[in-house]
């Protein structure tokens, strides 16, 4: 996909989730999100998080820390603790922000990213995830490529192939799970809230494997 409108369609979700965050109450925003440990205002969190800190800020915290995801976790919590119009705000203002930390995801892996915590966000609290089904592509090959190693979990799609019925596209080689690409997207992001729009011989392995199974 074109590169600018990559990063025009990356700017509008940013917006759009600084848009939901401002129309949620506290126990809406208390939600458990799809990403585990975090609530919906977490995500939101997370999401300015990684475009408001400075790379060698992340690296620091990461080498004391020991660990890259506890380091994320940390500054993701760190900023949870704003009011949520302060983090809408800085989604705003960053929304445009071509900057990501640390590895490099060239210009969809951020795209991928905001997707992704979109339905974080949006499935557990009962919300419409619809996004449109040329990026959900977009992102599906950025997930099933090599560049996502830590956004997805290793193994999970080994032996399965990707149909989306709705966009005629195909990922990977062996038995078939099908069904709506967003849905997809989702399931290869580690997120199994989606897998009953899906079907097809390799589902069970899916569903399995999603759910923390071999």
């Amino acid at each position: 996909m074109e590169k600018e409108r990559v990063f025009a369609a990356t700017t509008l979700e940013r917006c759009r989730i600084a848009d939901l965050i401002c129309q949620l109450d506290d126990a809406q925003l208390a939600t458990p999100s799809l990403c585990t440990g975090w609530d919906v205002k977490t995500v939101a969190a997370h999401l300015l998080s990684n475009l408001s800190e400075s790379v060698p800020g992340v690296v620091w915290l990461a080498a004391r820390r020991r660990s890259g995801a506890r380091a994320i976790d940390e500054l993701a919590r760190r900023r949870a603790h704003l009011p949520a119009a302060d983090i809408a705000a800085g989604l705003h203002r960053l929304a445009d922000r071509r900057y990501w930390r640390p590895p490099p995801r060239g210009h969809v892996g951020p795209l991928a990213d905001v997707l992704v915590h979109s339905g974080d966000m949006r499935i557990p609290l009962g919300l419409s995830f619809d996004p449109d089904p040329q990026l959900a592509v977009a992102a599906l090959d950025f997930l099933t490529g090599l560049s996502a190693f830590d956004m997805v979990t290793p193994g999970n799609l080994r032996g399965i192939s990707l149909r989306a019925t709705d966009v005629g596209r195909v990922w990977g080689k062996g038995a078939e799970v099908r069904g709506p690409v967003a849905a997809l997207m989702m399931a290869a992001a580690g997120r199994g809230a989606l897998v009953d729009a899906l079907e097809g011989p390799g589902l069970a392995t899916l569903r399995q494997r999603l759910s923390g199974g071999p």
